[in-house]
């Protein structure tokens, strides 16, 4: 091929590129019609940009807040909120958009091991009770989606004790309504959901003691399916119906018999439920769940928890920058130790307020030494009370002294088997913690200091009646 033939190819094959560039990059392409004359960079037309979406804004706005070191997060706040809040007329859609945000955004804690009422827990430890307020709103919005019947009961149930219901009644009056019901203007509005989303953005995934929502059961959640029959079982009832009136009556008496009965039949539940597995064959194995420990002193209550744990043969790990405890064990030691735990602590916050406030000869205060060596007392003398109750139902099973059957009026029986079942299942326990805290540590406790708190916190133990119902105990002094 000659040199010319050669120059001609090279310069049709310009030719045809250059057409093809003006086919793709200028007017009527893609990129809509542009203005002849504006041709940038060497591909030619650059559209403009585009005009974003509401959504787009408001995850921009909420990425710089969740991306904010913490020395820039009350400017990061306050320039987010101001473009939340105006113009006041897309208002009610920045609403919408936000729900549609935090619906991912949740749906993601779910899948880290999260669950309703620890999302509330950490949101009221850490921010206002009005932050709690929005975020149980915003747990409701996302669970709209779930079918009843594909969650897992106990699910269900920390969506009512928490009170998660939509209110509203369509999503662009969500924010407008909050507003209303809290007394707030839009930018103080806008400010406090992103701190909770900022908050929430910052939560690490945690072991799940459970199946998230529409994930079913199976197996490995036997029991949340336990559960799912709605009926507490009648041991249980019983038990707490003994609780209830040992808290009703004026009897100290009283309400130690009727609490060393409660703790009695705990026990023996424990055993009958540990007999029955091992005499069906029936597939079982340790559960968990999450209990809260609050501030203040709440080493104490750890120690509390601790206590009630190990004389149910479970295991209880403290995460302490988290505000709560997870308790591994057995589907009826799991539920003696919720109620148990709650129970006492209401019994300790009682007596304290009855024992008041304290002062030094030199008119300053020693209440929170006090009431630091109350509870570490409490504590300790459960423990005591407990082991021995536990124990004496476990030898009077094992030798047959049982007190008879209340339903059958049957005798017991000895069961010289029982020590091996119990101690398969103390070393089931023992792996499954251990596979969930791979990395477990120990702590030392808090010590006592005041010989009148401790003294007092012993005494009061020793009156300690069992209920149901959650408190409190306040930081004075």
């Amino acid at each position: 091929m000659g040199k010319r033939n050669q120059e001609r190819r090279r310069g049709r094959k310009k030719e045809r590129e250059a057409r093809q560039r003006a086919r793709s990059t200028g007017p009527g392409s893609t990129f809509g019609n542009a203005d002849p004359g504006s041709f940038e960079g060497p591909y030619g037309y650059v559209p403009p940009p585009r005009e974003r979406s509401l959504v787009q804004v408001v995850e921009t706005a909420l990425r710089r807040v969740v991306e904010a070191p913490e020395d820039g997060v009350a400017v990061a706040v306050g320039k987010a909120a101001a473009v939340l809040s105006e113009p006041a007329g897309r208002w009610p859609e920045v609403g919408r958009a936000l729900l549609v945000l935090t619906d991912s955004m949740i749906d993601q804690l779910w899948a880290y091991g999260w669950q309703p009422a620890d999302l509330v827990r950490i949101v009221r430890r850490e921010l206002s009770a009005r932050h709690t307020r929005l975020a149980v709103d915003l747990i409701a919005a996302e669970s709209r989606k779930y079918a009843p019947a594909s969650l897992d009961p106990r699910w269900s149930a920390q969506l009512r004790e928490v009170g998660a219901t939509v209110w509203w009644e369509a999503d662009d009056t969500f924010l407008p309504g909050y507003a209303t019901r809290e007394k707030l203007d839009r930018l103080a509005t806008a400010t406090c959901a992103l701190e909770v989303l900022r908050l929430l953005g910052w939560l690490p995934r945690i072991n799940p003691v459970g199946p998230p929502p529409g994930a079913g059961g199976g197996n490995r959640w036997r029991r949340g399916q336990k559960a799912g029959s709605g009926d507490e079982p009648r041991m249980l009832g019983r038990i707490r119906a003994l609780l209830a009136k040992a808290e009703s009556t004026e009897f100290t008496e009283e309400a130690e018999a009727l609490t060393a009965k409660a703790q009695q039949l705990m026990a023996q539940h424990s055993i009958s439920e540990a007999l029955i597995t091992a005499d069906t064959g029936r597939e079982d194995a340790p559960g968990a769940c999450r209990i809260g420990v609050d501030n203040p002193y709440e080493q104490s209550k750890v120690m509390l928890l601790d206590a009630v744990a190990t004389a149910n043969r479970c295991r209880a790990v403290w995460s302490r920058h988290l505000g709560f405890s997870t308790v591994i064990g057995f589907d009826a030691d799991l539920d003696a130790v919720e109620l148990l735990y709650t129970s006492l602590l209401v019994q300790a916050n009682a007596a304290l307020s009855r024992a008041g406030s304290r002062q030094r000869a030199d008119g300053s205060s020693r209440t929170r030494s006090f009431r630091q060596s109350f509870l570490l007392a409490y504590a300790t003398r459960i423990r005591e009370r407990l082991t021995v109750a536990t124990e004496q139902a476990t030898n009077d099973a094992v030798a047959g002294t049982s007190p008879l059957d209340e339903a059958t009026g049957a005798a017991s029986k000895p069961e010289p088997r029982l020590l091996p079942v119990l101690a398969a299942r103390e070393e089931a326990v023992n792996d499954a913690t251990e596979e969930m805290f791979p990395e477990l540590t120990t702590s030392r406790w808090a010590r006592a200091s005041d010989g009148e708190g401790w003294a007092q916190g012993t005494a009061a133990a020793d009156r300690a009646s069992l209920h149901g119902h959650s408190g409190a105990i306040r930081a004075d002094g």
